[in-house]
């Protein structure tokens, strides 16, 4: 039976498309689905990700917002108590500071302060990541802070075809979702994408389980561990190791909220080098969760570590400075080097 992946073949779709894809089909199907943020209705949003959403279904339902995060997101989780189902967008991920409260105390613990009476059904759209020289308080990943926090689910799509997916899962749940998409990959004229976003979509509505990692590429030598940007990253850094003679696994695991953690040890188990590669901060993050956790279940298995991340300092506005703190395909070809010696 053929997954609706390969019934897709010949239709492809950029990252954002795919992601507009999945919420109109939402909206259609539930008239409580909403969407509001900044220059997300006549603009379509600035990375497209509500392109043509306005002309379909107006100003009701696409709501441009004042530069207020605070008052919006409150308002989103208000809406969601009430039994709507908003998607609000947060611009970029770094502007989260002035709505914090919104986001953690409010959206990620009111089912639980309430006692389970009411849930808060919402999505939270934001946009990370750096490589287009923006400085240091509109480039930051930040997955880890998220990924953090108890009561909110965190997925970021490295594909068009797991963004569509993990769209409509994300919209679908009871629960809040972050939903955390790059920049770099969302196929937009002005900030070009790699190859290996724009995949095969199926028009038709499909889910992508949270909790469930991708296994990208198959190998024997090498693990690596990454999302988002760094899965394409790693992918061509895999291609060049082949011709060295070692193949290296690539794990995408598409969602940290749940955490596929038996897919990593799998893998680990199989090869017994692990590298994980995020473009969050080093410390206190991804990796070093990701890391932990294989020892904790079977320390036995791992021969040899490598992290890959961002330093602890603010993403530069320089382009080189920029390039040298954000991990890039020499960088994860390097780490797996040193894990096979």
């Amino acid at each position: 039976m053929s997954t609706p992946e390969q019934e897709a073949v010949g239709r492809t779709a950029t990252m954002s498309d795919a992601m507009v894809e999945a919420v109109a089909h939402e909206m259609r199907a539930d008239e409580e689905v909403f969407y509001m943020g900044e220059d997300v209705a006549d603009y379509g949003g600035i990375f497209d990700s509500t392109t043509g959403l306005l002309d379909e279904f107006g100003r009701d339902r696409v709501m441009d917002v004042p530069i207020s995060e605070t008052a919006y997101l409150g308002a989103a989780v208000g809406a969601a108590q009430a039994g709507m189902r908003p998607i609000a967008e947060l611009m970029f991920v770094d502007f989260f500071g002035v709505a914090m409260d919104q986001i953690y105390n409010q959206m990620a613990k009111n089912t639980y302060m309430s006692g389970g009476s009411f849930s808060v059904p919402m999505v939270l759209t934001t946009a990370v990541g750096g490589t287009y020289n923006d400085a240091a308080q509109h480039s930051q990943t930040l997955y880890g802070t998220f990924a953090h926090l108890p009561g909110m689910k965190v997925v970021a799509p490295s594909t068009a075809y797991d963004a569509k997916g993990l769209m409509h899962n994300a919209i679908r749940d009871d629960d809040p979702v972050v939903y955390m998409f790059h920049k770099r990959l969302m196929g937009i004229g002005w900030l070009p994408a790699p190859d290996g976003p724009k995949t095969p979509v199926p028009k038709e509505d499909y889910t992508i389980p949270f909790g469930k990692a991708d296994v990208k590429r198959e190998g024997d030598d090498v693990t690596v561990v990454t999302l988002g940007l760094h899965v394409h990253r790693a992918l061509e850094a895999a291609e060049m190791l082949a011709d060295e003679g070692i193949e290296t696994e690539v794990i995408d695991l598409r969602t940290l909220k749940p955490l596929d953690r038996e897919t990593v040890l799998e893998s680990v188990r199989k090869t017994g080098r692990l590298v994980v590669v995020d473009e969050d901060y080093r410390s206190y993050g991804v990796t070093g969760e990701i890391i932990s956790s294989v020892a904790e279940a079977d320390l036995d298995s791992l021969e040899a570590v490598e992290r890959v991340a961002v330093p602890d300092v603010p993403i530069p506005y320089s382009r080189p400075m920029e390039d040298a703190v954000i991990p890039g395909t020499d960088d994860v070809a390097e780490a797996v080097r040193s894990v096979g010696e």
